[in-house]
């Protein structure tokens, strides 16, 4: 019997991509179909390599193949190829990187460096092309945090990120001393945050992740106004004083049209090592409260650890010390969550 490229199509239209709400032949995914007697083998082309789905995408894939009568062996590789999604018209700033999406906390103390490192490593490890910039001016925080001390190359009039852990960084903390304080003011500031985005060779990227300084402050309104964004991530902790910063940076990124991805809640809650009791701290679900009546996704929420605090000083994230962690794997999560929230812009 022949078997037939429709009828192979026809069978994999059964399979919903459950992010995208929509099949995975309409959406594209199905690549270089090759009929071989009774073998069928094809591509399943996804729109990150850190989608949470990919393994069930798969066996549903191959399932629904080889329910076509006459077929007698589906081979399905995965692949990916992240789309690129830039909101705001204007200039394009930065043409080889897909997606721009900035981390962001209505206030400090709520760990946005944390969760900005460790995103990026999880992405990267999921085999995606990331690059982390640091756009904390007055507090760089991430060359300690994920162990760098060198400073970068100039090739031509481009700066050279540094790679580490797989992900491409960027900070003015790689160009001053870390005894220097800046005094600048808001133009200064605005200006160094527009050279460290032009002035850098990122090269193809499927996701820049920037660390944004916390509030609502210049450096924000310069990223959104000028940058083409994909989105931006709420970081915030359960108390209620930080969930009323949430409202207000919500709000702020609405009002320039800036897609907000979700709300991470950190600091969620504190699990004893010894007994493996549960303490929040900080109470507990404000976050993902917060998300639902603002109309948001809620992207998850990260446990106040003490690995996860030795590794940001350590130079050395979970993710790269103990990657098969529980805490590593809430870091994989998100990602996903992250990935799969993009791909549905």
């Amino acid at each position: 019997m022949t078997i037939s490229e429709e009828k192979i199509l026809n069978a994999l239209r059964t399979v919903i991509d459950p992010d995208l709400k929509r099949d995975v032949v309409s959406l594209g995914f199905i690549k270089d179909l090759k009929i071989e007697g009774g073998r069928v083998s094809f591509n399943l082309e996804l729109t990150t390599p850190a989608c949470p789905l990919k393994a069930q995408l798969k066996t549903a894939a191959e399932e629904a193949v080889k329910m076509v009568e006459g077929v007698t062996e589906a081979h399905v590789e995965v692949t990916s190829n992240v789309s690129a999604h830039r909101i705001q018209g204007g200039e394009e700033m930065l043409p080889a990187v897909k997606n721009i999406v900035a981390i962001a906390s209505g206030k400090g103390g709520v760990g946005k460096s944390t969760i900005s490192v460790s995103l990026s490593v999880a992405l990267a490890r999921s085999g995606a092309k990331v690059g982390l910039l640091d756009t904390d001016i007055y507090g760089p925080s991430i060359p300690i945090m994920m162990g760098v001390t060198e400073r970068p190359e100039i090739k031509g009039e481009k700066l050279i990120p540094i790679i580490k852990y797989g992900v491409s960084l960027m900070s003015i903390g790689f160009l001053i001393a870390e005894d220097t304080p800046l005094i600048w003011r808001g133009p200064m500031v605005m200006k160094a945050v527009e050279q460290l985005l032009t002035d850098v060779e990122w090269g193809e990227l499927d996701y820049l992740l920037v660390d944004l300084p916390p509030g609502t402050g210049d450096v924000q309104l310069t990223l959104a106004q000028k940058v083409p964004l994909s989105g931006t991530v709420i970081v915030t902790t359960p108390q209620d004083v930080a969930l009323l910063d949430v409202v207000r940076g919500i709000a702020m990124f609405n009002k320039l049209n800036v897609p907000v991805l979700g709300v991470i809640e950190n600091m969620s809650f504190f699990l004893c090592p010894h007994c493996g009791e549960r303490t929040d701290i900080f109470s507990h679900g404000g976050g993902e409260a917060a998300a639902k009546k603002l109309g948001v996704p809620f992207l998850g929420e990260v446990p106040i650890d003490l690995k996860i605090r030795a590794g940001g000083d350590a130079g050395r994230p979970i993710l790269v010390d103990d990657p098969e962690s529980p805490q590593s794997k809430v870091f994989i999560r998100i990602g996903e969550q992250l990935a799969a929230r993009i791909s549905s812009l």
